[in-house]
């Protein structure tokens, strides 16, 4: 243990995006009491569950330029920080729309997360061991709305929704003071023994040479002006649709559909998301396990990306199914396998991005395909449910995007992200 002190980064960035997510998640658990309370009907609600991911998809690109000049260390420090005390404002709010202003200004500070997070993971870890950093990273994604499901409707049902978001929100400042004092790069944390450290140098720029992995940075444009770049973006945007609309929506869905309380809707949204976390965490380690350096180099993840893409496309199948217990048992599968395929093509981003000043800005221009999508997912939910009176096509959408995302990733991400400098000599 002693040589493997990293981990204690991978729990620093696991529970990092586990409050992220508990805390988006806080509204969608509140969503009924929230709605009774300002007279919000179904598409209006939709609006307000999508409102924190406007300034999110906005905020990505300044916040890559941010994290290739500063570092991961202050940007994610920053991020929490602010969506914190949003979160917090959100339960003192007179209105629904300071209940928007706050969520946005929540996801201002939640688009640092990502893109911060992934350079880290670009300087800490061995190229071997990337994506099961990454699935570590990832599977926050779902114990957050997992343990956020659970411990916030079990506030909201005590003591009311404003609780829920005072709780929520106060979690973060503790992270935020243990980060502050204990995290640092590599070449200089004082608690990483000397092998420890040596490796990490050593490997984490795996078959890359040292020229090209320590360039000055490339430009937007000219990362923008690269189809690989956009295959991770149309990837990412196709998988994390179906995972908003489930985080938004699926509390409600139980509760109508299948005529839960509160309580236990929130409860057993918490199943699936939860053995995801899990299940993702392993699946990360068999991409790692099967895969040497020179096939991580030459973007062979991609594969396993794609078979589980089409795996999470099942959740078309869920309007056909009536067992309450099966439901939860197929969601469960199908989150895990699109929550691997999401932390595998983040993964995928620093094995094709060959200079680590330039991960901030392509992982930005990553999320920003994700939270597109996902921005659009609980509007398009709530104006299908709205229109059909149930959800039926809601999970037709949901599950035939991740197809197109397969076919994405084989077909747009076949080649390396070199610096411009580099290329331009090539």
């Amino acid at each position: 243990m002693r040589n493997y002190r990293r981990v204690w980064v991978c729990v620093f960035l696991f529970t990092l995006t586990s409050i992220n997510y508990a805390d988006r998640v806080a509204l969608s658990v509140a969503a009924t009491p929230v709605a009774q309370e300002f007279g919000l009907d179904k598409a209006e609600m939709g609006w307000l569950l999508s409102s924190f991911l406007w300034a999110y998809v906005l905020c990505l690109i300044p916040v890559g330029l941010l994290v290739d000049r500063f570092g991961g260390k202050i940007v994610n420090a920053c991020g929490i920080g602010l969506w914190s005390l949003a979160t917090v404002c959100t339960g003192l709010a007179p209105s629904h729309v300071i209940v928007m202003a706050s969520r946005v200004v929540m996801g201002m500070g939640e688009s640092t997360s990502w893109p911060a997070s992934n350079r880290v993971i670009r300087e800490w870890f061995p190229s071997a061991e990337r994506a099961f950093a990454n699935a570590i990273f990832g599977a926050g994604a779902a114990a957050g709305p997992a343990l956020g499901a659970v411990g916030i409707s079990a506030i909201v049902g005590a003591y009311g929704w404003r609780a829920g978001f005072i709780v929520a929100g106060s979690i973060g400042f503790v992270w935020l003071l243990l980060w502050w004092i204990f995290f640092d790069h590599p070449e200089r944390a004082a608690w990483l023994s000397t092998t420890e450290r040596d490796k990490i140098l050593r490997e984490r720029d795996g078959e890359f040479a040292a020229h090209i992995a320590e360039q000055p940075s490339s430009s937007l444009w000219y990362l923008l002006s690269l189809r690989s770049t956009w295959g991770l973006f149309l990837t990412q945007g196709c998988e994390v649709y179906g995972g908003y609309m489930l985080l938004t929506w699926l509390p409600s869905y139980l509760q109508q559909a299948k005529h839960l309380s509160v309580m236990n809707a929130g409860m057993l949204t918490a199943i699936p998301f939860g053995v995801a976390s899990i299940l993702g965490i392993g699946l990360g380690r068999i991409s790692d396990k099967l895969l040497n350096p020179r096939t991580v180099s030459e973007g062979g993840r991609r594969v396993m990306i794609a078979v589980l893409l089409a795996a999470a496309s099942t959740l078309m199948i869920i309007p056909f199914i009536d067992q309450l217990w099966l439901i939860i048992v197929l969601l469960a599968a199908m989150r895990a396998a699109g929550l691997a395929g999401s932390a595998l093509n983040f993964a995928l981003v620093t094995d094709l991005v060959r200079n680590r000043s330039d991960i901030g800005k392509v992982t930005s221009t990553t999320v920003i395909g994700g939270n597109s999508f996902g921005l659009a997912a609980p509007i398009v939910t709530g104006y299908v449910v709205q229109i059909t009176g149930s959800f039926d096509n809601a999970f037709f959408i949901a599950g035939f995007l991740p197809l197109i995302g397969a076919v994405a990733t084989l077909t747009m991400t076949r080649k390396a992200i070199l610096p411009d400098r580099v290329a331009v000599a090539i």
